[in-house]
């Protein structure tokens, strides 16, 4: 399933949507088909240009951002503490040494955050090699590493290194959750990923605290031209799509209770 969907999403992200549809069209207008060829590449140009000339891609982020806010951690503290990898470059790390975070690196630096305003708190983290390769570290094996940079007891520390999906993020976080005897877990990730963390964890029957970070839109943005950012707007869209898809495609496989999970969801 892991090498399924990497293959599903290279295909579907926009970009690479955009030159399958041109290609199409040019093998079209080469067989004769002259007219389904024009459409297919006006398809092309109209998908390419609410890529990277709308506001589109920042609006459906900012849904997804939207859904989840964070909650007061308790006054006794938390027991544990989830977050989900994603954050580091493992393959820089591989060739020059050191730690290098990538765009989602705010979900490790806000853990560091709450796990020195709560030192009883165990620090469960989720992320094996999501690469094809599989020839990298985690982020489960990199995060000790780094936690330990800033003062944190390795102790606390529970890897869960061979998840490669957030189907298998949660599923194996699930089965850590249980052999340690931990609950009441504050689940951190990035805000547009949330919605898809919770509803996975709520259908394995655990309710964890939703802390969203690593936010990529102001949360005010409205439907529009934008022919300022192309890159930008080119990376919120392939970000939203492919959460977007991802939420469709585990609800369909009976992953989630519900399209778009919610903060006052379904619940164990």
């Amino acid at each position: 399933m892991f090498l399924i969907s990497k293959l599903v999403w290279l295909v579907l992200q926009p970009l690479s949507l955009v030159f399958l549809l041109l290609v199409s069209g040019l093998i079209f207008m080469r067989l004769g088909l002259g007219r389904s060829g024009v459409g297919i590449i006006v398809l092309a140009t109209l998908v390419l240009f609410v890529t990277l000339f709308t506001t589109s891609g920042t609006v459906a982020l900012q849904a997804l951002e939207n859904r989840f806010q964070r909650q007061a951690p308790l006054a006794a503290g938390e027991r544990c503490i989830i977050v989900l990898g994603g954050a580091f470059e493992n393959e820089v790390i591989a060739a020059r040494g050191g730690i290098e975070l990538n765009q989602a690196g705010d979900r490790f630096v806000e853990t560091v955050l709450l796990a020195r305003e709560n030192p009883a708190a165990r620090i469960l983290v989720s992320g094996g090699d999501g690469s094809f390769s599989g020839a990298y570290q985690g982020d489960a094996a990199v995060a000790r590493d780094f936690f330990g940079r800033f003062g944190i007891d390795p102790n606390r520390i529970i890897e869960e290194g061979t998840s490669r999906t957030t189907s298998e993020n949660a599923s194996n976080t699930v089965e850590l959750l249980r052999r340690e005897g931990l609950d009441d877990c504050l689940l951190v990730t990035s805000a547009f990923h949330m919605p898809r963390a919770v509803g996975l964890f709520r259908k394995m029957g655990v309710g964890a605290r939703a802390w969203p970070t690593d936010y990529r839109t102001t949360g005010r943005a409205r439907l529009g031209f934008d022919f300022t950012q192309p890159s930008l707007n080119a990376q919120l869209a392939t970000t939203a799509a492919r959460e977007w898809v991802g939420l469709l495609a585990y609800y369909l496989a009976g992953r989630t209770h519900t399209v778009f999970p919610h903060q006052g969801g379904q619940t164990p």
